[in-house]
């Protein structure tokens, strides 16, 4: 089979000698990707997702690059685990184990901010006490967008308006934990391809609506409870937006080190695609149709098309198969058995839940890093 695309020539070339299935990433295009992305912040400090990663390899790449600064963890038992002095959780836990291991650690303590979104959340807290010291907890707000009934964005947190942030940040506060934070995370624009004018409409209405909110809540929870150490905002699809708000300190970046399809259809940027898998072809059952192993790797989200892995060069998955738990036919790809089919995935770091390693290719050559996996770590 012969490879359309110079970086999969590449891949192909410096794998050569390995079995597939196999997870492999162009350096070059993960440090395209990593300047992009500190252009586009304009000069706003990046917090790398982690969820958006899961290789450790390169999340310290991402945090030695200048414009880049701590991780957006999502499990508590990865923030505890990882080597960073800077974490910012990502979502709200209830792993008790995990709060009580924390709350017994100054150390980790001062390195690990707690996401939270209501009363619920401190009570827990208060109960896996005594805590080393304060915990530090940021106030993670709605920021979708509401037209009339109209809910557009995720599902996240229940506080929206100043007054909702303030009751929470003084109930933090009375009970001696350390507010330090606030967060907004416009899915609707950061997750959301420019798929045509009611979509682009949709997000400038949103970025309008969410500016003017996130400075009143800003302001409010400042008055409330003092200075804030974050104010953090943006995904990959909106950094710009994000950053040009005067009251953002930070944005939050991770798709775009990675680069997968569900970031190929936006205006403001055309990201790198930097991670590909492999599946070899084991038969071939009529003259037009090959058979690779494995590949039925269905990124989460809305069930469809959006969410199933890409062929990259010729070919066509078979509508009534698609990608299959242990074969994927493929129409007119021109392979034949023993010969390789790239994909990429359709979000990020998920694919790296299904292989223990992911080759690095740099030039000529290659460095074999664990996954997440590939360390024994799971984080749900």
């Amino acid at each position: 089979m012969t490879a359309t695309d110079p970086r999969i020539d590449r891949l192909n070339s410096a794998t050569a000698d390995l079995d597939a299935p196999l997870l492999a990433a162009d350096v070059a295009a993960i440090d395209t990707n990593l300047a992009a992305l500190v252009r586009r912040a304009g000069g706003t400090p990046i917090r790398v997702a982690s969820k958006s990663v899961r290789v450790r390899a390169v999340l310290d790449r991402a945090l030695a690059t200048p414009g880049f600064a701590g991780i957006m963890a999502w499990s508590l038992r990865e923030a505890l685990w990882l080597e960073c002095d800077d974490v910012l959780m990502g979502y709200p836990t209830v792993d008790r184990g995990a709060l009580t291991q924390l709350a017994s650690n100054d150390v980790a303590i001062q390195r690990i901010m707690l996401m939270v979104d209501s009363a619920a959340h401190l009570d827990l807290l208060e109960a896996v006490g005594p805590w080393a010291s304060p915990p530090r907890v940021c106030l993670d707000v709605d920021a979708s967008l509401r037209l009339g009934p109209a809910h557009i964005g995720v599902r996240r947190s229940p506080l929206r308006t100043p007054d909702d942030v303030v009751r929470l940040g003084r109930d933090a506060s009375r009970r001696g934990m350390a507010v330090q934070g606030v967060m907004f995370y416009e899915a609707q624009i950061a997750g959301l391809p420019d798929s045509g004018r009611a979509v682009r409409w949709m997000k400038r209405k949103s970025a309008g609506e969410l500016a003017y909110r996130r400075a009143a809540v800003v302001d409010a929870l400042r008055d409330a409870v003092g200075p804030l150490r974050i104010v953090n905002s943006g995904g990959t699809g909106s950094l710009e937006v994000s950053a040009a708000d005067p009251s953002v300190t930070e944005v939050t970046a991770g798709s775009g080190i990675f680069a997968p399809t569900l970031f190929d259809g936006y205006d403001a940027f055309t990201p790198a695609p930097a991670l590909f898998f492999a599946l070899p072809v084991v038969r071939t059952p009529t003259s037009r149709i090959a058979t690779a192993f494995a590949g039925g790797y269905i990124a989460s989200g809305p069930t469809g098309r959006s969410r199933v892995p890409s062929i990259v060069g010729p070919g066509r998955l078979l509508r009534a198969e698609g990608v299959g738990e242990v074969q994927t036919p493929i129409v007119g790809s021109g392979a034949t058995l023993g010969d390789r089919v790239w994909f990429r995935h359709a979000k990020a770091g998920e694919v790296c839940e299904r292989f223990d390693t992911v080759h690095l290719v740099e030039n000529d050559n290659r460095t074999a890093v664990p996954t997440y996996r590939g360390e024994g770590r799971t984080f749900g």
